[in-house]
């Protein structure tokens, strides 16, 4: 099996290092480099062809957002995962527009690292669970009451609202009590309605709208 190729982007050598020993235990992923600013990291993307890109989210020279922002332009084939200390909406949200893939505040568990790059490896959006409960809370209340929002069914908010909070397909069908194959014809009409036609840009969609949780499947 191919392994991962991933990039470490932090001023913090420390940092680095810590996560890199963590990376390190996670079969079929390697490092296979290290910057300590924005443009350092841009310079070794642009080497390297990375399949991620570990950004923390305050650099010097160029931060996580201009990082993020710039890759999704030059190299739109790296995934990127921003490391942040804000738990804060605004920044999630600002880090999801630029184009990250994935957000792990780095006081969270360990763990959450390897789900992360699983995660965005398969296409998914991985958000911290600290992070997707703050987000979910700050859209409440903000729901786009016009146009496409409104002709979602329920059970499509349902599984909209959990791709947000970072579930997988066999997660989803867990929750919600019903077969994976439910689940893809929901994704599936969910893309044909908003004509989004994938997962990350689902979850940017929800959080741009401050889509609600349904109270009723429909």
């Amino acid at each position: 099996m191919k392994k991962l190729r991933v990039i470490l982007a932090d001023d913090h050598a420390l940092v680095r290092a810590g996560i890199r020993v963590l990376i390190e235990n996670i079969p079929n992923v390697e490092v296979i480099g290290e910057a300590g600013n924005g443009n350092e990291a841009l310079a070794l993307m642009e080497r390297t062809s990375p399949d991620i890109a570990l950004v923390d989210m305050a650099m010097p020279e160029l931060n996580g957002l201009g990082v993020t922002q710039a890759v999704a332009e030059r190299f739109p084939e790296v995934k990127v995962i921003i490391l942040s200390m804000h738990q804060n909406a605004a920044f999630v949200l600002h880090a999801l527009r630029a184009g990250a893939d994935g957000y792990i505040v780095k006081d969270g568990a360990s763990s959450e690292l390897a789900a992360a790059i699983e995660a965005v490896a398969r296409g998914e959006t991985y958000l911290s669970p600290a992070v997707s409960r703050v987000v979910i809370a700050s859209s409440a209340g903000r729901a786009d009451q016009t146009g496409m929002v409104q002709e979602l069914t329920g059970r499509q908010r349902q599984v909209l609202r959990l791709l947000v909070e970072g579930q997988s397909m066999k997660e989803i069908a867990y929750t919600l009590g019903v077969s994976i194959k439910t689940v893809e014809a929901h994704r599936a009409q969910l893309m044909d309605r908003l004509n989004i036609h994938d997962i990350p840009g689902l979850v940017r969609y929800a959080m741009r709208t401050g889509l609600t949780p349904p109270e009723e499947p429909g």
